[in-house]
Parts: structure tokens; C-alpha cells; sequence
């Protein structure tokens, strides 16, 4: 009976995570080539990685962030060069299914730490809730550098966890490994260092023995060795470029970040909100009172386990609660158009390291709640208030993250509109083509890479005024996102700016290759004086 009892045991156990791998696969694999969307960054990404593994130009700077000329790290293009390698850097979907194996093996990673931590019921709920939140999908389905995060921060959270609870200082290697991944593919990964460091510094000072302390400290060394490694080609870059992103960062500085940014109270909560509710219910101006429901719930659930947890779930809540305020509290300093949110430019995904933190503080606070209140027998099962309100909860958790899955065709087409508007300026303007953006600091990246991929010969004309001596046909990619900025909209007086018509005449063709994004063709316009 006990041995029957132990398999059965056994056999849910090992369900389980097969469970959740296989939800999370099947919410995230199916119509991965048209999912994501497409825009400069996945061109410039994909540009990159193409030059990378056809010409072998070792990118020695990841890609550029969104203030000024500053750069992410390089690492993101070596994880992601070899699924490119596979195809020549000519397949954006064989890119995209690494990026969408890494958000299903985050979920594992989650389910693991929970686990951990709390037990099974906290590993199914953090594991269940990853799989099937909508914002950790859509962060699987597309090429974006902070895409990756969700799993190497899930790693330097387990690898810290596990050298906390079991002693066994080589698992803080792990945590640097995570670490260094989370702060090269986006530079605000760096808020997880000091979430990563302080429970290294706690276990160093508990350690009585000195030879235990001397591991600790030196596998941390080990560990802040990895990090280092990782910024060896931003290094060579500035011995060779007069420290140019050392002076990019220093003028952004001097220039006093971002003028409109609210007032820090505000910054923290608006910020604070949207770290606690992107994983559990997405973009907080889609689902503003929803959005506030699952920040609130985080809140009571790291409370709760903090009070009535036992030492372990105790010690874990106050590490990933604290961190959660850490978080919003740097990210408010260091980050403070997250407050502000702007339709169609996403930015949730930069905080997406704080992910695991938030699945694995729901996970603790519903196993204390599994635990919680007298019940009474149902089939030789217990049924308490506390379990019928994890039931409930998780159950509309799931139901409401399935309602909002990512559509199976992105709004904007993806990458197969943007290659089908590439073909077809080709077939109106030849080979030979210079690429102009509306607005100039927005890069043509989007329809260079499709057109690169086809054989097209592509010059970037990056000025600002009238294109003056365009090679080829002259094409115009204006985005209507940035019409107010422009001061004209697009199709025909924005373009006008920048292509005369005295001087290269009507367009030979003029369409909308994705929603908001209006394309000119002037064939031959550098001929007309």
C-alpha cells in the first residue's frame, strides 16, 4: 500500500513539470512565424546576426537602447547566433524559436525555484502561471533583446536559492551565469545584481567555519568573474573607439535624462504597479483594474508569507519581496519613462527579469494558503478555504491570460509583410535602392533586412532635410506613429519633406506595408534636378 502510495507519488511528480512544459510549448510554438511583431529593432537584430554568421563580423556591441547612442550587451547576439547559424541568418523564424525555447524552459526554471522553496503546490502555481500568462508568451513569440531575461534571471534566482538553502557555494556560479545573461541583454538587467549579491553576502557571514567561508567568497568570486568575462567585447569596443559609450552615457546624463518623467512619488507607484501586474495580467492601460487586483494580490500574498510561512518560505519572501521593491525603486531613478506608457512602443519587457520573482511569490503565498483553515472530507480529500481559493483564483488567473493569448497574426503582418513590402519595392525600384525613415531617428532596419535578404543592394541615407544624392531609387518609410513629432502625416506631406516633388516627381508607388507604415518609391529620382 505505502510503496503503491510512493509510486503514484512519483509518477505525479514527474507529470507535473512534463504538464507545464507541454501547456507552455502549446500556447507559445503554434503560428511562431507570424506572431511577433516587426519592426526596426528585429531588422537591425537580425541584420546583425546575418553579417555575424555569413561574413563572421563579431558584433562587439548588442543593440542600441533608447537612450542615445548606448548599447546593449553583445552576449544577446552569441546566445541567439546559433539558430541563425542554422540558416544562413536568412530565417527570422529559426531566431524566434530559440527565443520561444528559452520562455518555455523560464517556465521549468520557475517551477523548479517555487518548488523549492514551498513545495508542489507553490511550483504548480508559479509554474502553471508563467505558462500561461499572456505577457510571458507574447515575450517568447518575437526577437527583442529583453526576451531572454525571463529565463536568465529564473536561473540566477535558482542558483542563488540553491546555494542559500542547501550550502553548496558552486551554485552561486550558476547565479553569476544567470546574472551576467540578465545584464547583457538589457541594461537595466543590472537591478538583479544586487538581488543576486545579498544573499552571497548573508551566506559568506553566517558561515562560522573559515575554510566554508573562504568557498563561499571564492565561487562569489568566480561568479563575479563570469559577469566581467561577459563585458570583454563592450571592453575591446571602448580600448578602440575612445570610450564611446562611456562619453554616450556621460552626455545622456548631462542632458538630464528624460525632461517629462513624473515626480519620483508617482514614478515608484506607477512603476511598482506595472513590475507586480505585467506577468499576471499585461499592459496596465489594457487592463487598468485588473492590473491593480494582481499588484495588490502580490502585495498580500508576499505579506502573507512572510508572516505565516515557515522559515524557509519566511526567508524566501523577504529576499523576493524586497527585491520587488528594489526594483521599482531603482527602476524609478534609472528608468523613468516606465511610467509612462505609449501605445504601440512597448516597454513592460525591460523589467521582464522581475518575472520569476513575482510567479514565485504567488507560488509561496497559494501553498501557505493550501494550508490554511479547518475543512472537512471530500473523497478522502481535505477541502479548506484556502484551497478552494486557490482553486478559484488560479483557475481565473488562467482564464483570463487565455482570453488575451497573442493573436495568431501579429496587427502588424510580422516578418511576412514586411518581406512581401520588400518584393514588391523591389519590383517597382530595382535592386539598387537608398532607404530614407520618416522620422529621421527611426531606423530603415525594418524592410533593410528583408530587402538584404532578397539581393538588394541597400544604401541608408540618415540626414534630416531633403535626400540629396540618393544611389538608386529612392525609398521612403514613413511611420505614422511619429506624425506629431514629424508635423505632417504620412502619405504624400510628410514625404514631401524629405523628397521634393519639384524635384523627384509622384512616387511610382506609394503603399501601406504594415498598419501605420506608408512606403514611397521614386524611381530613378536622382536623376530628376
Amino acid at each position: 500500500m505505502t510503496a503503491s502510495f510512493t509510486d503514484r507519488r512519483r509518477v505525479v511528480l514527474l507529470a507535473v513539470p512534463i504538464v507545464l512544459l507541454v501547456i507552455a510549448a502549446m500556447l507559445r510554438l503554434p503560428n511562431l512565424a507570424t506572431r511577433g511583431t516587426w519592426d526596426s529593432d528585429q531588422g537591425h537584430d537580425m541584420l546583425v546576426l546575418r553579417q555575424f554568421v555569413q561574413d563572421g563580423v563579431i558584433p562587439l556591441l548588442g543593440p542600441p537602447t533608447s537612450i542615445g547612442d548606448v548599447h546593449h550587451g553583445a552576449l544577446y547576439y552569441y546566445l541567439l547566433a546559433p539558430a541563425a547559424a542554422l540558416t544562413g541568418g536568412d530565417s527570422p523564424l529559426a531566431v524566434v524559436f530559440l527565443i520561444a525555447v528559452a520562455g518555455i524552459a523560464a517556465v521549468l526554471v520557475t517551477w523548479w525555484l517555487a518548488r523549492d522553496i514551498a513545495g508542489p503546490v507553490a511550483g504548480v502555481v508559479a509554474g502553471l502561471g508563467m505558462a500561461a500568462s499572456a505577457s510571458a508568451v507574447d515575450e517568447s513569440t518575437f526577437i527583442w533583446n529583453p526576451n531572454l531575461i525571463a529565463l536568465s534571471s529564473a536561473i540566477a534566482l535558482a542558483g542563488a536559492w540553491r546555494a542559500w538553502s542547501t550550502g553548496r557555494p558552486r551554485w552561486w556560479l550558476v547565479a553569476g551565469l544567470g546574472t551576467a545573461i540578465t545584464m547583457q541583454c538589457h541594461v537595466l538587467g543590472v537591478t538583479l545584481l544586487p538581488i543576486v549579491a545579498a544573499p552571497l553576502v548573508a551566506d559568506a557571514r553566517r558561515r562560522s567555519v573559515p575554510g566554508e567561508r573562504r568557498a563561499v567568497l571564492v565561487n562569489g568570486l568566480g561568479a563575479l568573474a563570469i559577469i566581467v568575462l561577459a563585458f570583454v567585447p563592450l571592453a575591446v569596443h571602448e580600448l578602440t573607439t575612445d570610450f564611446s559609450e562611456v562619453q554616450a552615457a556621460l552626455t545622456y546624463l548631462r542632458e538630464g535624462g528624460d525632461p517629462n518623467a513624473l515626480n519620483p512619488v508617482l514614478r515608484f507607484f506607477v512603476i511598482g504597479i506595472r513590475v507586480a501586474s505585467w506577468p499576471l495580467t499585461g499592459l496596465i492601460t489594457d487592463a487598468p483594474i485588473a492590473a491593480l487586483v494582481a499588484a495588490a494580490a502580490v502585495i498580500a500574498l508576499a505579506i502573507l508569507a512572510w508572516a505565516r510561512g515557515d522559515l524557509q518560505e519566511r526567508q524566501a519572501a523577504r529576499w523576493l519581496g524586497l527585491g520587488l521593491v528594489w526594483t521599482a525603486g531603482f527602476l524609478t531613478f534609472a528608468s523613468p519613462s516606465l511610467a509612462t506608457v505609449v501605445p504601440g512602443l512597448p516597454n513592460d519587457h525591460y523589467h521582464a527579469f522581475a518575472d520569476p520573482m513575482v510567479f514565485t511569490i504567488v507560488g509561496i503565498g497559494a501553498a501557505i494558503l493550501w494550508r490554511w483553515g479547518p475543512g472537512f472530507a471530500l473523497r478522502s480529500a481535505a477541502v479548506t478555504p484556502g484551497r478552494i481559493l486557490v482553486v478559484v483564483a488560479t483557475v481565473a488567473f488562467v482564464a483570463f491570460n487565455l482570453a488575451h493569448q497573442p493573436p495568431a497574426v501579429h496587427r502588424d503582418g510580422g516578418f511576412p509583410a514586411a518581406d512581401a513590402a520588400a518584393q514588391r519595392i523591389i519590383s517597382s525600384g530595382g535592386n539598387e535602392l537608398t532607404l530614407r525613415s520618416i522620422p529621421d531617428f527611426k531606423s530603415t532596419e525594418a524592410y533593410g533586412y528583408p530587402l538584404v535578404r532578397a539581393g538588394a543592394s541597400v544604401k541608408v541615407d540618415g540626414g534630416s532635410g531633403p535626400v540629396t544624392d540618393p544611389v538608386g531609387s529612392l525609398v521612403v518609410i514613413c511611420d505614422s506613429l511619429f506624425e506629431q513629432v514629424v508635423g505632417a502625416p504620412c502619405g504624400g506631406s510628410a514625404e514631401a519633406t524629405v523628397a521634393p516633388p519639384g524635384r523627384y516627381g509622384d512616387p511610382v508607388d506609394r503603399f501601406e506595408a504594415q498598419p501605420g507604415r506608408t512606403i514611397s518609391v521614386y524611381r530613378g529620382a536622382f536623376a530628376k534636378r
